[in-house]
């Protein structure tokens, strides 16, 4: 059972939830059309940056593929007359520097699909439905029980995962959904160590974990089957959207935004966190924990997505959680993603920034307590509770569970090896993104301290005072060299008869002395 030092060649190196920026670096005008030169960075090392090339006319197409999101973006408005003009250009430059802006720190637009053939076309040229299509084409050879009924298109964020709704030939009437994903840049097993703890997961059985029908994998994919559930996910509730329909459409924005009641907050956040316990007591890696990996069934919350830890996929909070050294093992990650949960439950959004300096009333203060023990500043400084501790918080402690399901879960000594190894590298690829990430923000503010109106006064006037006093000594220096010399030549006129060589006459006082 070896554990994989080199990436294996069906890997995905590229990690898509590192946060791309774009700045526009110049205009340039043609016959019939204006073309803006845009730098655009992956992440924050400026070697990892190239150009692109956009008109108008590019910008308005996105925003056009973006409007299923039902946001208001801020595109500058078109003109017929008139611009080709200077003035109008400049103008215009920046009111699409400011439309990037908006959709690169999106939490959700950025990390689209739309969004990142836009700026980074060379990563994201490939259509992935198709390769998906490919891939389930070739599995239902060996497996003809199964059909597919249609596409599910765009239903959930990652750009490599593609869901597909299916049937049992025998059983028409029966959903179920099929997911299709590329191996992750954090997948660390060997094929034949994922390919056996994969299929392990079919035998998975938890209260408070959704049922896995099928799971198989190769050297580049996985494909898992699980039921299709019509209520849909704890996000879904949250946002009172229809699973079917595409992920931007559903939680971009919210026609109305409510959160959840006392009790199903507390229930909820009990059952989610016992299961969070069972895997961690396991050594299972998960560490993907949010809204849409929750599955509603009737009261009950049952987690998802299981397999994306050992198939290397990086969480939809990453970009979150990497700023802050000390959320560095997979279990705070957990705590941490429950932290964006528990406040989504309570207040039906997201917060607006993490951390989270103030937090709005909520149905109770034991409410407001788990999520400051998580959230703020102090937390993501001095460090977060784990699961234990956060079961034993008022809010969750007095919830009684009714399920009798005996939790099963049998993971052999070997394998338990290598997913303590895969964990092991995960955390480390992490925390070495976080020491860039740390060392960068360091020297920022440097630079930036370096570069503020206070700090160009305070250096004036340290170059005004050091001028002054060069001025001051170069000034000392040259009196004493003129009175050096005026003495010199005082001496030489009162003795005009005596020469150097000559010798001193004695004082009165060595006279006296003979």
């Amino acid at each position: 059972m070896a554990f994989m030092e080199k990436p294996p060649a069906g890997k995905v190196l590229l990690d898509d939830t590192v946060p791309l920026t774009a700045q526009i670096e110049a205009s340039q005008s043609l016959h019939s059309h204006t073309e803006y030169i845009i730098r655009v960075q992956r992440g924050i090392s400026a070697e990892n940056s190239w150009q692109i090339v956009r008109r108008y006319s590019d910008f308005d197409l996105l925003n056009n593929s973006l409007q299923i999101s039902t946001l208001s973006l801020p595109l500058p408005p078109k003109k017929l007359i008139g611009n080709m003009e200077r003035e109008f250009i400049a103008e215009r430059q920046k009111g699409l520097q400011a439309y990037l802006d908006v959709i690169t720190s999106h939490h959700i637009l950025s990390n689209c699909e739309l969004v990142k053939k836009f700026l980074d076309p060379n990563s994201y040229s490939v259509n992935y439905t198709e390769i998906a299509l490919q891939h389930v084409s070739m599995f239902f050879r060996s497996e003809p029980k199964w059909e597919v009924v249609e596409p599910l298109k765009d239903i959930g964020w990652r750009i490599r995962k593609k869901y597909f709704l299916m049937k049992i030939k025998n059983q028409p009437k029966e959903r179920l959904m099929l997911s299709w994903a590329d191996l992750g840049p954090d997948k660390y097993l060997s094929d034949k160590d994922l390919q056996y703890a994969v299929k392990l997961l079919s035998s998975c059985s938890h209260p408070y974990i959704y049922k896995i029908t099928f799971a198989t994998a190769n050297e580049s994919s996985a494909l898992v089957i699980r039921p299709f559930s019509e209520k849909g996910t704890l996000k879904d509730l949250i946002y009172k959207a229809k699973p079917k329909d595409p992920f931007l459409k559903k939680y971009c924005n919210p026609k109305k935004i409510q959160g959840l009641e006392l009790q199903q907050i507390k229930t909820y956040g009990r059952q989610i966190l016992e299961v969070l316990k069972f895997l961690h007591e396991k050594g299972f890696p998960y560490g993907h924990l949010h809204a849409a990996n929750v599955m509603l069934d009737g009261d009950t919350c049952k987690l998802l997505d299981l397999e994306n830890s050992l198939l290397g996929l990086p969480s939809f909070y990453r970009s979150y959680f990497s700023q802050f050294r000390k959320i560095n093992t997979l279990e705070s990650i957990d705590v941490h993603c429950f932290g964006h949960l528990l406040y989504e439950m309570t207040y039906g959004r997201p917060p607006d920034t993490i951390p989270v300096d103030s937090f709005p009333p909520a149905p109770s203060v034991f409410v407001v307590s788990v999520l400051e023990s998580i959230l703020t500043c102090e937390a993501m400084k001095n460090g977060m509770p784990t699961v234990s501790r956060l079961l034993q918080m008022p809010l969750f402690s007095d919830v009684l569970l009714t399920s009798s399901e005996k939790p099963q879960f049998k993971v052999p000594t070997k394998l338990k090896e290598a997913l303590k190894t895969s964990k092991e590298c995960i955390e480390k690829r992490l925390t070495e993104e976080q020491k860039l990430i740390h060392q960068h923000r360091r020297l920022t503010r440097a630079q930036s301290h370096h570069g503020s109106e206070e700090e160009k006064k305070k250096r004036k006037i340290l170059a005004r005072k050091k001028s002054k006093r060069s001025a001051y000594e170069s000034g000392e220096e040259h009196s004493a060299k003129y009175s050096n010399s005026n003495n010199s030549a005082g001496s030489g006129a009162s003795s005009p008869l005596t020469s150097p060589s000559s010798p001193t006459p004695p004082s009165t006082a060595e006279h006296a002395s003979f």
